[in-house]
């Protein structure tokens, strides 16, 4: 019997296991939250406006973001095979660069 008080009074309380995270990650947690709740007020707020102006600004956004990830080819690698056929057709970064450094009627050296 006086095993098992001791064990129990050797045991850490939760308390003392909520301690010893350290703070950062509190900060971190708090943060998720914060997000979680920004977000639900966004989305609330969005359901008010009209869809047609809420889908032209959804277009527009993601058209932007898919040129970005072509023109400095930073897309996510599930992406990369339809990118890698979409590129040939719009400017990349460097591109003008390269095309710039030769002299006009010289043919660019393919490497």
């Amino acid at each position: 019997m006086g095993f098992n008080i001791l064990t129990l009074a050797a045991a850490q309380t939760t308390l003392d296991k909520l301690k010893a995270i350290p703070p950062i990650v509190w900060e971190k947690i708090g943060l998720g939250v914060l997000v979680v709740i920004v977000v639900f007020i966004v989305i609330q707020r969005l359901l008010k406006i009209n869809k047609f102006v809420l889908a032209g600004a959804v277009f527009i956004g993601a058209g932007l973001v898919w040129f970005n990830w072509i023109y400095h080819r930073t897309e996510p690698k599930f992406l990369t095979p339809l990118v890698d056929r979409i590129a040939p057709f719009f400017p990349t970064a460097g591109a003008y660069e390269t095309k710039q450094s030769t002299l006009p009627g010289d043919t660019p050296k393919k490497k």
